[in-house]
């Protein structure tokens, strides 16, 4: 397969080209239990057989069995819930599947509004009896009155089966009491704490649901996620059968591994790759002045909105015509924003697009030609999830990683087979932390009193979460069990994003208008007094940042710099949960409180990215319980290995290079997880390295490090050693989110400490 034209300009930075031939499909007839109208239906869109693991996901469904399907990308998962659910419905319809009085529904849950919206435009048109609806934030009352009312399909988000249906569930007993099929797409996006939240918002569901008589069937549906049954089944809390078989036909795909070139050293002496933002805004408009329909993900949202607007400049200048044709699409903007962007991407007026990972999910956007994901996005699964945008529509695609100045990326460029010949990571998270099963506990009973009887499928803890919230005066013991005792809505106790608190407007001074929101976990780094906010290519100065009100007040700027928050941070141990000795080091993993503060930041010349300015801020203290994992070494060792004076520098360097490389493990990225390293930590008395859980209780992450300690420390120590830069880089110990702006460091050091702490440990 010859190699696609763009990318053939630019082969001096490609390490890595692997081209995947297309695929001939298994195929299977409809079983004679689907209602000749159902089938017809699909038929009428091409799909007059099944693909092998439809009809295996069917034949289970009919089993009354839940099911995972966990196939590639454009397999077709959403047939199987589609004609599982009309059937359902068409039975309803002719009365043999009436349950008493009640006519059969669907719940369609996504994790974002855009998808569930793109899944409402591609159920089958015609249907007689079928009455869909969208439920989400951007509702108008009448509209969510119609649909609790009237419709027979539902599309929603966790957040409003949170906060809407389930707590008002007597409004809504129609749909509830005729559930059938509950469907869960994307499931391999609850992770972490969210996942935690989800799957108890999805038992709290199924206990509604047996309150009204119903007990649906739950398919989950996921391009990539690793050991499906058993995340399935913990998402759920009930057995799940996988399907897993991909017989699917799919197009020739050719992924490359792009590195950019090494450029000359700093002010500050550090050794520094072109960035992969720069180099992303090249390719993209070459791919637009060939006429190849491109999708950009970027992480953050000021590295898309500058990749778009870099882009658009460059197309100015060479096509201008073009110009307007490349845009942003993040999570910030206004519905109407949203819906606009969405639908100049799929009628093919935008060429290219700049996008986080709103755009990453199942949204169904036909006729993309290549993906390029700037920056490894965390995990194999979402890497191959956003390559498989491309190629949807049955012709051949490109998928592009351009790696960042990373020590995770550094290693997947020159070892593609970490991710090309590897499973996916792990699902992880913990629906036990109890700062996340109290609140639903709450939620629960003011849904319904809770009893014994209702404590098995929240899990073990259960008794002893009712018993805190009891003491804490929240709940009140009857005869008919514990009930909520406020007037205030249990479920505003959970936020379920883990945002830490209601997103932060921003403001324009001058008009009023709300220009968008940020996370309150994020805001204060990114809309302090000072900060440069980038929405969709502007700048905005904030001129005042009020973290009690949730507000920040910004004017438009034609600036040239960028800011970067920094940050003091300080760790306790409060309890010790798990730990080993492997000789002079010791492992353990726990509980913590984590300290930060965000304490200045730095202004950086955006053409260079060197500091030209720093200023002090005064904001509050926060403080994090959370879960930690943490490697010791005996001081003596650790003395005798260098200079007492370069110890801080090492662990400072090893515990980056750690955090890099743990998304490759865990399901996370560096952004989930924070560290702290000390040459002398008093809560152990030892040389010390932890890497902690970024939300409230844990999400899973730390726990995953600590069950992976040997393989993850050689994978970190292999990526520094590896480097060809002499004193440090970004590829492998230099962090972007350091709060002590990456000082001190020692790359060697960090090698010799990591070679001392695993001299022990287990092969």
């Amino acid at each position: 397969m010859p190699l696609h034209p763009v990318l053939a300009r630019h082969a001096e930075r490609l390490v890595h080209v692997q081209h995947h031939p297309a695929v001939e499909p298994v195929v299977e007839p409809w079983p004679d239990w689907i209602d000749p109208e159902v089938r017809e239906l699909f038929a009428a869109e091409g799909a007059d057989v099944l693909w092998g693991h439809q009809a295996e996901a069917l034949a289970a469904l009919h089993d009354r069995r839940h099911v995972v399907v966990s196939t590639g990308t454009a397999s077709g998962k959403s047939l199987v819930y589609q004609a599982a659910a009309l059937q359902a419905l068409r039975e309803g319809r002719g009365g043999s599947g009436l349950a008493g009085a009640r006519r059969p529904s669907v719940l369609y849950l996504a994790p974002t509004k855009a998808l569930a919206a793109d899944q409402l435009r591609r159920l089958p048109t015609g249907v007689p009896g079928l009455r869909p609806a969208t439920v989400d934030g951007d509702n108008s009352r009448e509209e969510r009155v119609w649909a609790r009312d009237h419709a027979n399909w539902v599309l929603a988000n966790p957040d409003i089966l949170h906060r809407t249906i389930l707590p008002q569930h007597d409004r809504w007993a129609r749909l509830l009491a005729g559930l059938r099929v509950v469907v869960i797409d994307e499931c391999h996006h609850y992770r972490g704490v969210f996942g935690a939240h989800v799957a108890l918002i999805l038992r709290r569901l199924r206990r509604i649901c047996r309150h009204y008589g119903a007990d649906p069937l739950f398919v989950l549906s996921s391009a990539t996620v690793a050991e499906p049954a058993a995340s399935a089944e913990r998402l759920i809390g009930a057995p799940v059968t996988a399907v897993t078989e991909d017989a699917s036909p799919h197009a020739a795909r050719t992924v490359a591994f792009w590195q950019p070139p090494l450029q000359a050293a700093r002010d500050d002496g550090v050794e520094v790759r072109r960035s992969a933002g720069s180099e992303a805004a090249d390719l993209l408009t070459d791919f637009v002045v060939g006429g190849t329909r491109t999708l950009v993900f970027v992480r953050s949202r000021r590295g898309a909105e500058q990749l778009a607007m870099t882009t658009s400049r460059a197309l100015a200048e060479v096509e201008p015509e073009l110009a307007g044709r490349v845009a942003t699409y993040r999570g910030g903007y206004l519905p109407e924003e949203r819906r606009e962007l969405e639908g100049r991407l799929r009628s093919g007026d935008l060429l290219g697009l700049a996008s986080t990972n709103a755009l990453e999910l199942g949204i169904d956007i036909a006729g993309l030609d290549a993906v390029v994901t700037v920056g490894f996005p965390g995990t194999r699964a979402a890497l191959w999830q956003q390559w498989g945008r491309a190629g949807r529509a049955g012709v051949d695609s490109v998928g592009v990683m351009i790696a960042r100045d990373d020590p995770l990326d550094s290693f997947l460029v020159h070892h593609p087979e970490a991710v090309l010949g590897a499973p996916v990571e792990a699902t992880v998270f913990d629906p036990e932390n109890p700062y996340v099963l109290g609140p639903h506990l709450a939620a629960a009973a003011q849904e319904l009193p809770l009893t014994e009887a209702d404590f098995g499928p929240f899990g073990p803890r259960a008794a002893e979460g009712v018993a805190a919230l009891e003491a804490a005066g929240m709940l009140r013991r009857r005869a008919a069990g514990w009930f909520w005792t406020s007037r205030e809505r249990a479920v505003d106790l959970a936020d379920i994003r883990s945002a830490g608190g209601h997103p932060v407007q921003i403001v324009e001074g001058s008009t009023g208008r709300l220009v968008g929101t940020v996370d309150a976990g994020s805001a204060d780094a990114e809309v302090h007094e000072g900060a440069i906010y980038v929405h969709r290519g502007e700048d905005h100065l904030v001129e005042s940042y009020d973290p009690d009100q949730g507000a920040a007040v910004v004017r438009r700027a034609d600036v040239h710099h960028t800011t970067s928050a920094r940050s003091s941070t300080a760790v306790t141990v409060i309890e010790e949960r798990r730990r080993v000795e492997w000789g002079p080091a010791t492992v353990a993993f726990g509980d913590v409180e984590v300290a930060s503060q965000v304490i200045g930041y730095q202004i950086r010349d955006r053409s260079t990215g060197r500091v030209i300015g720093e200023e002090p801020l005064d904001l509050p203290e926060r403080t994090l319980p959370t879960a930690a994992v943490w490697w010791t070494l005996d001081p003596d060792l650790a003395g005798g290995l260098m200079d007492p004076e370069l110890l801080p520098g090492a662990a400072h360097a090893a515990e980056h290079a750690a955090i890099g490389i743990l998304p490759l493990l865990a399901t996370c990225d560096r952004w989930d997880i924070g560290g702290l390293s000390t040459a002398y930590h008093p809560d152990t008395g030892r040389l010390t390295v932890f890497v902690h859980d970024g939300h409230r209780g844990g999400a899973g992450f730390a726990e995953r490090g600590y069950e992976q300690m040997a393989a993850w420390l050689r994978m970190t120590r292999q990526t520094i050693a590896d480097c060809p830069c002499r004193d440090g880089c970004p590829s492998c110990v230099v962090s972007p989110k350091c709060g002590n702006g990456n000082h001190p460091l020692d790359k060697a050091g960090a090698v010799l400490l990591l070679d001392a702490v695993l001299s022990s440990a287990p092969a």
